[in-house]
């Protein structure tokens, strides 16, 4: 199994289909966002499909009331994603009402997102720390029926102690060594999360950057940070 999903994080449609043509032999799963989906709808999504085959993480993280969540859920069924993110926050009636609405979709619970530390949890009222709101979280949206969970590495050792194998843990704020934060606050490599218990990593700048240098220089970074995540 191919643990990397790329984040197609851009504005442009056009470029977006360039990074799938020049990657997909070294990874298998796209992320498109909230951003990438508000600009460019479904058709969009069906432009990136002619760019090569792949699994579709649709990464909208969705947080409503159970009916709303429910209703979106079904209204984006046809472009077939693998994983659809949901808040956790939302609660287990809102997971449950998007798991009833696509059973075919594993539908993906977001815990804690990897741009807030302990003090901007504590800001927005979480009392606990991000490794126990997380594992709390991940143990409340399993039980309403996720298929995968979202969290920072380093909450993923105590998650999947707590939910066990058969769930996948997608991984956000994965950076190989010597490469830039950005705007995650918890981060890992890609070996050593694989390690804690990852089992698919979201990987973006690290891979994209390189797209003014070619499909090549893109191609190559890709398996370079898949031989070292499958290499754990």
């Amino acid at each position: 199994m191919n643990p990397l999903i790329l984040a197609l994080d851009t504005d442009d449609l056009d470029i977006a289909c360039s990074w799938i043509e020049a990657t997909n032999g070294s990874i298998r799963t796209y992320k498109a966002g909230l951003e990438f989906f508000l600009s460019f709808g479904s058709e969009g999504i069906a432009k990136l499909r002619t760019a090569g085959d792949f699994d579709l993480f649709l990464d909208l993280k969705l947080h409503d009331i159970p009916h709303t969540v429910a209703g979106a859920t079904s209204a984006v069924a046809h472009i077939n994603p693998k994983f659809l993110t949901v808040h956790a926050s939302g609660g287990a009636a809102m997971i449950a009402s998007a798991v009833a609405a696509a059973p075919a979709i594993d539908i993906t619970a977001v815990t804690i997102l990897t741009s807030l530390d302990a003090p901007a949890l504590e800001q927005i009222g979480f009392a606990s720390s991000p490794m126990e709101s997380a594992v709390n979280l991940a143990q409340l949206a399993v039980k309403a029926g996720a298929k995968a969970i979202v969290s920072s590495p380093h909450e993923v050792r105590a998650i999947r102690e707590n939910v066990g194998t058969q769930v996948a843990i997608i991984t956000p704020g994965v950076r190989p060594a010597g490469s830039a934060l950005g705007d995650q606050s918890r981060v890992m490599t890609p070996r050593d999360a694989i390690a804690a218990g990852s089992t698919y990593l979201v990987i973006g700048r690290p891979i994209t950057s390189l797209h003014h240098e070619g499909g090549d220089a893109m191609r190559n970074r890709a398996q370079e940070i898949l031989d070292e995540a499958t290499s754990a």
